[in-house]
């Protein structure tokens, strides 16, 4: 195209908010990053202040544009991905929102979900939005803001109040107000949104007492979400948004059915297209839309694992027995093996295949030897064994195993990792040249709709492999590690799945 043809991503994620500066050629440019700061106010509880996760984005964003060579005026656009099923409530007059904002590793309404399975809905709610009734999503995260804060029931009922994932309540304030809109991926994740009839689903707003004045319109993943007019230096069109994990099968280039990415950052989550069809997992994944273009959806399956990158960020922050995440690497490659020593990183429950809420982490092996390198090496190692648990799910689910596996996200900038994770998984893994796939894929979205990538196909020939792992552990000693594993998880686990 000609004109601007360059993309700025936000990537407002569980513990940053970064905006990326493309080009064409999916090329990084210019970055700014933030730290979110993280509330705990009770056991199992996760917020965010909503007002900074804007004023940050508006901060990262000016900051981005500001590096930019050639500057604003050679960008193109605007892509936004995002935190799934984090819940804001806001009002539509004051553009306050009314709460914190639920992050989606918060378990508060874990009785609430195990209360609605004991009565029988969980199948209907899986029927209609691939789901699971769990925490993890945004329907009874709203509901529990309707009940809890004053008023904001009957103000929701009067068409008063907003509701949106993160990627709704940026489009509001980038707009100034006049876009309440979502994407299909984000939509998907609510419990709200039926993913064969492609909308809301008054059977769910019913069950989970949701009004449906409270929701956003939802749109294509490529498509004209507003003007961002506010807290940038001028104007650029809203052009592409998706949820971060759709957002990073985008930017890998998964376009093909059995084709599967596992992103790594605060949590892991590994997702397999399916093509046009939702697959019913006989395993608890999930079924859900990986992205819709010119209104015809693609699903996916998909594994979520709620820590990943968060429990390095544990042994960093709250145990200090690390100065940085960069030590990890020579301190597990330091070893042999990891002396029996693993790690359940459980802390705020299980998530696929497992779904339980009321597990909590655990070490197992500790001996007098035990130290360090042992403990991050055990830490690393958890990724790896929850990946291959969701591995061997989806390859259950879909009748054969996937030719490779493509990784993206912070810690893939680990090479120790990246091996071991080929041992336990036992495939090939790949590691793009721009691991930042997440803030890519919604620059792509925004690329696709404003002309800068003519095509799908245009995106899959700028995928570029610039690391693949090959397995190297024998079988014997696979087995016996991932033995150790399942021992440990049997151990962690407070019920059967389904049940807790």
């Amino acid at each position: 195209m000609s004109g601007p043809n360059r993309i700025l991503a936000i990537d407002q994620g569980t513990t940053s908010t970064r905006a990326i500066v493309f080009d064409a050629d999916g090329q990084r440019l210019a970055t700014a990053q933030q730290e979110l700061r993280q509330y705990y106010p009770d056991s199992g509880w996760v917020e965010h202040d909503p007002e900074e996760i804007w004023q940050a984005a508006a901060a990262v964003c000016r900051e981005a544009l500001g590096a930019t060579p050639g500057g604003a005026d050679t960008v193109a656009g605007i892509g936004i991905t995002n935190q799934r099923e984090t819940t804001v409530i806001w009002d539509r007059q004051t553009g306050e929102p009314i709460h914190r904002a639920i992050v989606w590793q918060d378990r508060r309404t874990a009785d609430t979900c195990l209360s609605l399975r004991d009565a029988g809905h969980e199948a209907e709610v899986t029927a209609r939005t691939g789901l699971l009734l769990d925490p993890y999503f945004s329907a009874t995260k709203v509901a529990w803001l309707l009940d809890n804060v004053d008023g904001a029931r009957r103000r929701a009922e009067n068409g008063e109040l907003a509701f949106g994932t993160v990627d709704s309540w940026l489009i509001w304030r980038l707009t100034g107000g006049r876009a309440h809109v979502t994407d299909a991926t984000n939509a998907s994740r609510t419990m709200l949104f039926n993913i064969h009839e492609q909308q809301w689903d008054p059977v769910l707003l019913n069950l989970f007492e949701v009004p449906d004045a409270l929701l956003p319109e939802v749109r294509d993943c490529a498509a004209d979400f507003g003007v961002a007019s506010e807290g940038l230096d001028g104007e650029l069109p809203i052009a592409g948004v998706a949820g971060d994990q759709q957002a990073a099968l985008v930017g890998q280039a998964c376009f093909e059915p059995g084709m599967v990415k596992s992103t790594y950052g605060t949590g892991c989550f590994a997702l397999m297209n399916t093509g046009d069809r939702p697959v019913q997992s006989r395993n608890r994944l999930l079924a859900t839309v990986g992205y819709r273009l010119d209104g015809r959806t693609t699903y996916a399956v998909e594994g979520s694992i709620f820590v990943a990158g968060a429990a390095v960020q544990w042994l960093r922050d709250a145990i200090h027995i690390i100065g940085s995440v960069e030590e990890t690497e020579a301190l597990a490659r330091g070893l042999e093996s990891n002396r029996g020593v693993y790690l359940v990183p459980a802390f705020t429950g299980l998530g696929a295949p497992y779904w339980d809420p009321h597990a909590r982490g655990a070490i197992f092996g500790l001996t007098r030897d035990t130290g360090i390198a042992e403990l991050v090496r055990a830490a690393l190692e958890s990724v790896c064994y929850q990946t291959r648990d969701l591995f061997e799910a989806m390859a259950d689910d879909a009748g054969t195993r996937p030719a490779a596996l493509r990784v993206d996200g912070g810690m893939v900038a680990n090479n120790w990792l990246l091996q071991c994770l080929a041992d336990i998984v036992d495939v090939p893994v790949e590691r793009p040249e721009v691991i930042e796939t997440t803030a890519l894929g919604a620059a792509y979205l925004a690329g696709l709709r404003l002309g800068v990538y003519p095509s799908r196909d245009s995106i899959v020939r700028r995928w570029r492999c610039e690391k693949r792992l090959e397995p190297q552990l024998p079988a014997d000693q696979r087995r016996k590690s991932i033995a150790g594993w399942e021992e440990a998880m049997r151990r962690v686990i407070s019920s059967p799945p389904g049940h807790s």
